[in-house]
């Protein structure tokens, strides 16, 4: 207890140094803990902002040749077909889920008419195989049911539509549950009510029906505009991809080097790049926030030094009356860590209490920003943060306790 009043009187006596030198330990904690938070919120974005794909699919769109090959010129149009699909589920055996994706009209402007009584509004429509919803598995499907295989085989004319559309075509959600609604003249019944949260929520813009109506309303032959397939749980998706890549290309006669003739949207690939990203933005916080912290813990040694100067004579008279080293180390150690432990420990509070406060105000507020969500911070690495400032504190004030103990009683009288 005399220990403690003594450093705490020590401190007393310069409190505008002792002030700025924990503020500096107390700012860099703060602006770590802030930056980690507002890393995590971004990568919280993005990953929101894959919509509701598995990490692991693969979407296959046909487009034009960029090299001329086996006597074929450049710009040939390539056209993806249900025989393709069949291929790719036969003879690539890495291949979980495999489905068709058709719009009414293109996938830049899909938008048609939809009725329901005197309501209408214009929305999405694609033709999809059975499997759709297997590889877009995180769809939400708040009521009814998804398409099936048996939908596809017997051509029924069902659709699952997202709540955007619901909402404008009906008052409410379970109203729509068994209604017909007229796409171009066509009855189609509604058997689910989805919602994704892709693109901001505009993915649930859309009505989905089974590829086989779809064709036989609307017309399309054996066309596909889009595939996309899942691997078997453990498939390298990377390698399913060049698989797949080289066997559509032997069956259209595509140049095996011809990058532009058929476009590929990786989610394996894309996830271990936003993956890498974010490890290399989150090194760099550590190093910014860590740099901040050194600046105070600078400072802490800096303030030590100092009192160990003016405390010399002092610590010569203590080691006359019989004091040892170690507890004159100890006394400078104890002032060093209590210092950054206490204006840290309040940095990184005060940090925490920010984070969860936007948090809280984002929640309450609803809103939903396109390149940030939610901040917050891993209790793991809160901990860590702090035992990092308490050994920086020790670090602080090592060198200076050291040389305090080793001023010898005479050393320590000859000093002005």
């Amino acid at each position: 207890m005399d220990s403690l009043q003594e450093i705490l009187f020590t401190l007393c006596q310069n409190k505008l140094r002792t002030g700025l030198t924990a503020f500096g330990v107390f700012w860099g904690i703060l602006m770590l803990i802030l930056l980690l938070g507002a890393g995590r919120g971004m990568e919280k974005a993005f990953a929101d902002g894959w919509s509701n794909d598995v990490a692991d699919s693969i979407w296959i769109f046909p487009s034009t040749t960029s090299v001329p090959y086996m006597g074929l010129p450049v710009g040939r149009q390539i056209e993806l077909t249900e025989a393709d699909m069949a291929a790719v589920r036969q003879q690539i055996p890495g291949v979980q889920f495999l489905s068709s994706e058709n719009p009414l009209g293109s996938f830049i402007n899909s938008d048609v008419s939809i009725t329901y009584g005197l309501k209408s509004g214009s929305f999405g429509v694609l033709g999809v195989a059975d499997q759709y919803f297997n590889i877009k598995e995180k769809v939400r499907f708040d009521d009814g049911r998804r398409l099936n295989l048996l939908d596809q085989d017997d051509n029924r004319k069902v659709v699952v539509i997202g709540t955007r559309v619901s909402e404008r075509l009906f008052t409410t959600h379970a109203e729509a549950m068994g209604k017909e609604i007229q796409i171009n003249g066509i009855s189609f019944k509604v058997i689910g009510l989805f919602f994704d949260k892709g693109n901001q929520g505009r993915m649930s813009e859309r009505v989905y029906l089974p590829v086989t109506a779809f064709k036989k309303a609307f017309g399309g032959g054996q066309r596909v505009d889009l595939i996309t397939v899942r691997p078997k749980p453990g498939y390298d998706g990377i390698k399913l991809e060049e698989e797949i890549l080289a066997l559509l290309k032997q069956r259209h006669k595509i140049a095996p080097d011809d990058v532009r003739a058929i476009s590929v949207a990786n989610k394996a690939r894309d996830a271990a790049e936003l993956n890498a990203m974010f490890s290399g933005l989150n090194m760099f916080i550590w190093l910014v926030g860590i740099g901040t912290l050194l600046a105070g813990i600078v400072g802490v040694s800096n303030i030590m030094i100092i009192t160990v100067k003016e405390r010399t004579r002092e610590i010569g008279i203590r080691k006359a009356l019989g004091a040892n080293p170690a507890s004159i180390v100890g006394s400078l150690l104890f002032e060093s860590v209590m210092v950054t432990g206490i204006a840290g420990y309040s940095g990184l509070v005060l940090g925490v209490g920010i984070l969860e406060a936007v948090s809280a105000l984002l929640l309450k507020l609803n809103v939903d920003l396109p390149f940030f969500r939610q901040p917050e911070i891993d209790i793991g690495i809160a901990i860590s943060a702090l035992l990092l400032l308490i050994a920086a504190g020790v670090v602080a004030g090592l060198m200076p306790a050291l040389r305090a103990a080793r001023i010898t009683p005479i050393e320590a009288m000859k000093a002005e």
